[in-house]
């Protein structure tokens, strides 16, 4: 029965954005770990507050990725 807790910086990522994360994470775990698990396999975001989440002793805030998010070129 997986578990898959993705931790992300509140309000970085949209609605949507966090759907797809979900959905392709389900997906890439289950084609491993076999259809059957399917109906047992969790996913939950959870988010942390902008500016407690730190890297290197600094911490980010939504500003700082979504600044990163926009200097790289987009798919």
């Amino acid at each position: 029965m997986p578990f898959i807790d993705i931790k992300v910086i509140a309000g970085v990522f949209t609605p949507e954005e966090k759907q797809k994360m979900v959905e392709d994470v389900s997906e890439a775990l289950i084609a491993i770990e076999g259809e059957a698990l399917r109906p047992v396999t969790h996913v939950v975001i959870t988010e942390t507050p902008s500016g407690e989440w730190a890297v290197g002793g600094k911490a980010l805030t939504a500003e700082d990725v979504q600044a990163k998010r926009a200097d790289q070129p987009k798919r």
